[in-house]
């Protein structure tokens, strides 16, 4: 350690090692001879990286995943399903000439995994395939790409109904769900389309021209190029160009559909825009408050158990009209319809609550009472009463304010009215009780937490567009939820459980 002599220099370390020993001439000399020794030695050996060295790894798939591992549960789960429809598809039999396709299992077990994982792009997947253990695991050495991932995830829909009535039967089967209470509620996904992408007809109209001329120019360009390089290149910008065209074509035939849910709403039916990049987007309230491009996603579940036994996807915004239909579904997947019924208040109109009547008793918040308007006054006798009219609206206000809940909200919420059905006046007083009130506590534990497991698991944005491929993508984040649902009820099912003997769901 050196110090300053110099009285003028200031010393920053003034003061902090003050109380410290001088070192001795001998200490100093015996660490100037440490350090000579070292320097004589050599520099130090170190472990450098050399990334460039090639290995070779003896080791197989099966070692790489432990027995507990997700992957072997989904492959569990697939290789126990009924996919017999995928293998009669198969050309490629015997001494038959042609390739053989990828095992449909792999791509099931692919995208079921990928699901769980929160990736929902094929690209991806693709990717994970050749680099993630998990995914390599699965896929077993063959290798797959995201043409194939992408079309068994968008042509396999009516399957992937199948078998979540399987699933959902097979539970019930074993007493492991029981239909004693079900909720269902909706979730607003955002849509693969632009908010600028919307137009109206007459712009509609104009775009498809212009897009038809285009096909018509690069057909005509590609018949007369014989360049091979340039014959390619003009394929791929006719197929876009067709692509666009479908897609405007598409928008001009929901155009009615939207305009007639326009004039429904009371808007002008000339306001009614659809999108050229996915026709069945519409424009919907967000939960942020902001409106964009989204479809409305119906999950039915159970309250004992969280199994999801019924789901649809609309591109109507409010929900209106969903009560009956998911009934309806669900009882034709199990046989019966729910003892009892949970939903928002966004459900529950009158025509909806009569058409479930006799099949399900409805819990649903009854609408507040709006207190009645102030009556107003002739025309005539407005005159010499106008210094009277704040004073009068105040009174009423106070009125409105100091009146009890029992005579202005719950008595006039829940007392039936003269237009109502019976099944109508029935849901008012069951709702007045204490009972209904336990009950429909139970909505929110179960609807909402299965839409926040779907959020988590990537249901933020769709990947793909068009409402057919929506719901492939939404059947599949449902069959990963109840996949995950049976190992916890009825592992047995999937041969899951330790010990216990594979059973076919």
């Amino acid at each position: 350690m050196t110090r300053s002599n110099d009285p003028g220099e200031a010393n920053p370390n003034a003061g902090l090692f003050d109380d410290l020993p001088e070192p001795s001439a001998e200490q100093v000399e015996q660490a100037r001879a440490q350090a000579a020794a070292r320097r004589r030695l050599g520099a130090p050996r170190l472990q450098h990286p050399n990334r460039a060295q090639v290995e070779l790894r003896a080791s197989d798939l099966e070692s790489l995943l432990g027995q507990d591992h997700r992957a072997r549960l989904v492959w569990g789960y697939v290789e126990r399903q009924d996919l017999s429809a995928l293998y009669d598809a198969i050309k490629a039999r015997g001494s038959v000439p042609g390739r053989p396709p990828i095992d449909p299992r792999i791509l099931f077990a692919l995208w079921l995994y990928a699901t769980l994982d929160g990736v929902g792009s094929g690209r991806e997947v693709d990717r994970l395939s050749r680099e993630h253990d998990a995914y390599r695991w699965i896929c077993g050495g063959v290798a797959v790409n995201y043409h194939a991932l992408n079309d068994f995830r968008a042509e396999n829909d009516k399957l992937m109904d199948e078998l979540l009535t399987d699933n959902v039967a097979a539970l019930a089967a074993v007493g492991a769900i029981t239909l004693e209470r079900v909720a269902q509620d909706g979730m607003r996904v955002r849509a693969d389309a632009g908010a600028a992408s919307f137009r109206r007809k007459g712009r509609l109209e104009e775009h498809l021209a212009q897009a038809r001329e285009l096909v018509q120019t690069l057909k005509a360009k590609a018949e007369s190029d014989p360049g091979q390089a340039s014959r390619q290149a003009q394929a791929a910008q006719l197929r876009a160009a067709r692509q666009r065209e479908a897609c405007i074509d598409a928008a001009l035939e929901r155009l009615p559909e939207v305009a007639a849910a326009k004039r429904r709403s009371g808007a002008k039916a000339e306001d009614a825009r659809a999108s050229t990049t996915d026709a069945d987007a519409s424009v919907m309230k967000m939960g942020d408050g902001g409106f964009r491009p989204a479809y409305n996603v119906q999950f039915a579940t159970t309250c004992d158990s969280h199994v999801i036994v019924g789901m649809d996807v609309v591109t109507a915004g409010s929900d209106m009209a969903q009560l009956a239909p998911m009934v309806a579904q669900v009882e034709r997947r199990l046989g019966e319809a729910p003892a009892q019924w949970l939903v928002d208040g966004g459900f529950p109109a009158h025509a909806q609550i009569d058409a479930v009547a006799g099949k399900t008793e409805l819990y649903a918040p009854v609408p507040k009472a709006r207190p009645p308007k102030p009556a107003e006054p002739a025309k005539g006798e407005q005159d010499g009463k106008l210094e009277h009219a704040e004073q009068g609206q105040a009174e009423q206000a106070d009125v409105v304010q100091d009146a009890p809940e029992t005579q202005v909200g719950r008595a006039n919420e829940f007392t039936p009215r003269p237009d109502d059905s019976l099944e109508v006046a029935d849901w008012r007083q069951r709702m007045n009780t204490d009972a209904a009130r336990e009950i429909y506590k139970q909505r929110a534990a179960t609807a909402e937490c299965v839409n926040a497991q779907a959020r988590n698991r990537g249901l933020l944005r769709m990947p793909v567009r068009g409402l057919a491929k929506v719901k492939c993508v939404v059947r599949l984040f449902v069959l990963a939820h109840n996949l995950m649902r049976i190992a916890a009820l009825a592992p047995h099912l999937i041969g899951w459980a330790p010990g216990s003997r594979p059973m076919t769901a």
